[in-house]
């Protein structure tokens, strides 16, 4: 079906950058770093609408404070713009390094954006008199890509939804659905991203080819991310790394994080063994030197060990067969061979993160998830909104693995497993036992932990005599509400 088309834009690192300047958790370096960034992206790519968008005085996203300019003073605050609870970090941001609003840039911007769409109508024009169809919806698709890079959200979309409506190559709706979901996780317009995941789901399935369909699982594992349904997205994330080729999606380290974190925090034993701990892919990233010249030559294997019990999770099947050997001269390359310029990143956390919990290491477990928090979780778009979710779920994690391994524990003992103080340690862990969480209870007086084992007969049994008495309750009312006798009826 040919190569991918329309994969250049959006730059979806700009988004990453206009997250980090309005993120209260990014360093001032960092800050000052990515504004230097967007102000050259903006410059270099005549982004006027999206300049717009983001630093006008009066309806910019990043100036939600209400302070304005002399030139368009603000007649108090405004409502907070759902556009600035999706592409920034918090709502009103609080800017250290904020973009500055100069009128005279943003029009010469215009006019530059105004030159080029001349030019591609002047294409198209000359398409529609002299060549053919073929011609003209690549003018279609330049118009297109020109939204897209300046940074206009409907009318990018909207371009490329009359390409999609015109073209009759499959490959091609392929690829324009995917810009238009890539359009979507700029802007954080989740449901615009929901509708055309399933859209391209059912394109690949009529026909697509082999590499669109493996580029859709990274798009799709990562949208899942971005909605907190990880368990979901955990086998389609692992599954990308062996062949993994959406490079416009995000660079390949990004992938390791999201696909590490995802299957931590919802795979079961024996897969988070097979399909993180001992995957040869992430063995090659996380692992010491020793793990990474066994990834490099194929002596790794990724499957359960004896000593597991069998516990299989028919979300995380893997698709595709894990390969003998992890290929890191692909690492950090685009899809057409481009280096690109990743930042150095330090994984230790991750790893002894996932060391800990798979080993029962619970006082370096809790210092590496602090440390994984501050390092990744707060510094990334996609995992910052779920970031409290993500550590809570984590902690939860560590409590059932250790308490599923005894009756009765001392409290004393576990927090100092831990590494935290009793009192935290029980108000923690109550908050878990009132959710039915953890089929436990504490006993303060005797300062234990004390495990409840339900059998499969009995929690059946609860749940049927629950269920009836919701019946009971609601027939009741039905039969109150139609007053089923006669003389009632009046």
């Amino acid at each position: 079906m040919g190569d991918p088309q329309f994969n250049k834009y959006p730059d979806l690192s700009l988004s990453q950058h206009i997250f980090h300047i309005t993120n209260p958790a990014s360093s001032k370096g960092t800050k000052q770093a990515s504004l230097t960034v967007l102000q050259d992206a903006i410059k270099e790519n005549n982004m006027a609408p999206l300049y717009r968008h983001l630093a006008h005085p009066s309806e910019g996203i990043m100036n939600l404070s209400g302070e304005g300019t002399t030139a368009h003073p603000m007649g108090g605050l405004r409502r907070t713009s759902s556009a600035a609870a999706t592409l920034l970090a918090t709502r009103r941001p609080s800017l250290e390094y904020p973009l500055a609003w100069d009128e005279s840039l943003h029009d010469s911007l215009d006019q530059e954006n105004k030159k080029e769409l001349e030019a591609i109508q002047k294409e198209e024009d000359e398409a529609t008199e002299k060549a053919g169809e073929t011609e003209i919806l690549a003018a279609r698709g330049k118009r297109a890509e020109f939204w897209t890079k300046v940074g206009d959200k409907d009318k990018a979309v909207a371009a490329f939804e009359e390409v999609f409506e015109k073209t009759s190559i499959l490959g091609t709706k392929i690829d324009i659905v995917l810009a238009i979901i890539r359009i979507g996780l700029f802007f954080g317009d989740k449901l615009l991203v929901k509708k055309n995941i399933e859209r391209a789901g059912t394109l690949v399935e009529s026909g697509g080819d082999w590499d669109r369909r493996n580029r859709l699982k990274a798009y799709q594992g990562l949208h899942l991310l971005t909605i907190r349904a990880h368990a979901a997205a955990a086998p389609l994330l692992l599954d990308s790394l062996s062949t993994f080729t959406s490079y416009e999606l995000c660079n390949y380290s990004s992938l390791v994080i999201y696909a590490v974190l995802a299957g931590s925090v919802s795979l079961k034993r024996v897969d988070f063994k097979a399909k993180v701990f001992d995957a040869p892919e992430i063995k090659a990233i996380l692992g010491d030197t020793d793990d990474r010249m066994a990834a490099l030559s194929g002596t790794l294997s990724s499957g359960a060990s004896t000593g597991d019990e069998d516990m299989t999770d028919g979300t995380s099947q893997s698709a595709t067969p894990a390969p003998a050997a992890v290929n890191l001269t692909t690492l950090g390359q685009s899809h057409g061979g481009h280096q690109d310029d990743e930042a150095e990143i330090d994984f230790k956390p991750l790893a002894v993160l996932v060391n800990s919990l798979y080993r029962g290491r619970y006082q370096s477990y809790f210092s590496a998830l602090a440390s994984v928090e501050g390092q990744f979780l707060n510094q990334d778009r996609y995992l910052y909104e779920h970031r409290h979710w993500f550590v809570r779920e984590m902690r939860l994690r560590g409590y059932q693995q250790l308490l599923q391994s005894y009756r009765v524990v001392s409290l004393t003992s576990m927090a100092k497993d831990f590494g935290v103080s009793v009192d935290y340690l029980d108000r923690d862990l109550s908050h878990f036992i009132a959710a039915d969480r953890v089929p436990c209870t504490i006993d303060r007086v005797n300062e234990v932990i004390e495990t409840n084992r339900p059998d499969d007969k009995n929690k059946q049994y609860n749940d049927v005599v629950k269920q009836g008495d919701q019946l009971i309750t609601k027939l009741q009312k039905y039969g109150q509400s139609v007053r089923l006798r006669g003389s009632e009826r009046g």
